[in-house]
């Protein structure tokens, strides 16, 4: 492939580099930011590493040294408190909580294309050269926050749609008194600080500069898109799953198919996409401590404040309330199966076994892509 967004410019390198330094003989020499061991509590290390003699002169600097604070949680909050705030203010108008959640993965992609093309564009860079600075992990990474990002904003913008009126689970809370106006500092801006949060995986390496993500270790790589494959997978079956069971006219919980796993698939899914970012770095040796957070903020997101943990809550007062027979089944359903990490009993289940092929056909794309470009 000549050219392309998984390909590299022959003209031009992969990722020109942004520090240079001049030696005893006056030429001046490009280098880039290498991770090192570290030791004690200190963050992952980089060096500076002369391209032209592979000889270290600059001493280690602590990741956070390069100001992770100012770099990328300041601007990604500001971004997601902004983004927020235009949210709130459409909500309000409309009466529709859930304009929260049409920004939940709209955010996110936005945060992850203005740190790795946007803000070189807005430096005076041209859109091929912002593209050429990235390396091919660099650009794995991207597209997988694209298409994780983009087909979570696609399924809540068509129900969102269809429906023609707010979540049922918002209703709830709008009959609190003065709920709008505290909406913003109790709902809004608490989530846009979660997305900050759980962003910064996808964020932070595109914000370092002279920090590329080169792929050190191939098999974690590997494992990495594998486990993106398999989690993206997951959601998108068992959306369609449960879409495809209430077109059928299905009434009670659907226990089949991805549904058979676990009680929320598609927040495994979801989890799996999250870990892999952080797997990626580790993979290129550019995982820092505090970009655990990232993942970490989603799972308690997903588990305790949002995901499952309201799901169940909302079905939970609706089915005992109104649907004595379809609480019943959601009794056993929880009897049965765990609510989001798979029993070993599931090792025997055709559908996890399913989803785990779909992790490694993932691997090979991924390989023979990065082959033929």
């Amino acid at each position: 492939m000549a050219s392309g967004w998984f390909s590299t410019s022959k003209s031009e390198p992969a990722r020109p580099p942004d520090v240079r330094y001049q030696v005893a003989d006056n030429k001046p020499r490009d280098v880039y930011l290498q991770p090192s061991s570290t030791s004690g509590a200190s963050a992952t290390n980089y060096t500076s590493v002369d391209k032209t003699h592979s000889k270290t002169h600059l001493h280690s600097v602590s990741l956070f040294d390069v100001g992770i604070l100012k770099d990328t949680l300041v601007p990604s909050l500001a971004l997601h408190s902004g983004l927020a705030v235009i949210a709130y203010g459409a909500a309000r108008y409309t009466q529709r909580v859930e304009a929260k959640d049409w920004l939940w993965p709209s955010g996110q992609v936005a945060n992850a294309w203005w740190s790795a093309i946007g803000r070189r564009l807005a430096a005076g860079l041209t859109v091929s050269q912002a593209f050429n600075r990235l390396s091919w992990h660099e650009r794995v990474m991207l597209t997988g926050v694209t298409l994780w990002g983009g087909r979570l904003f696609y399924r809540v913008a068509r129900r969102s749609i269809e429906r023609g009126k707010d979540d049922p689970r918002y209703d709830e809370v709008k009959k609190e008194e003065g709920f709008w106006n505290s909406a913003l500092f109790k709902v809004f801006i608490p989530e846009a600080f979660f997305q900050m949060l759980i962003s910064l995986p996808f964020t932070a390496p595109f914000r370092h500069e002279g920090a590329v993500m080169m792929g050190y270790h191939p098999h974690i790589q590997m494992a990495a898109v594998g486990l993106f494959s398999a989690g993206l997978a997951l959601e998108t079956i068992a959306d369609y799953q449960l879409d495809q069971y209430k077109a059928e006219g299905g009434k009670g919980i659907l226990r089949e198919g991805v549904w058979s796993i676990v009680r929320n698939p598609n927040y495994l899914g979801d989890a799996l996409v999250h870990i892999s970012f952080i797997v990626m770095l580790y993979g290129s040796d550019m995982l820092a401590p505090i970009e655990l957070l990232g993942p970490l903020a989603n799972y308690g997101f997903l588990r305790f404040f949002g995901g499952d943990a309201e799901k169940e809550k909302h079905q939970e007062r609706r089915y005992s309330a109104s649907q004595p027979e379809k609480f019943a089944e959601l009794e056993k359903f929880r009897a049965d199966k765990n609510a989001f990490w798979p029993s070993v009993d599931e090792l025997s289940n055709k559908w996890l076994w399913t989803v785990l092929g779909v992790g490694g056909l993932g691997i090979a794309v991924e390989q023979t892509l990065r082959t033929l470009h």
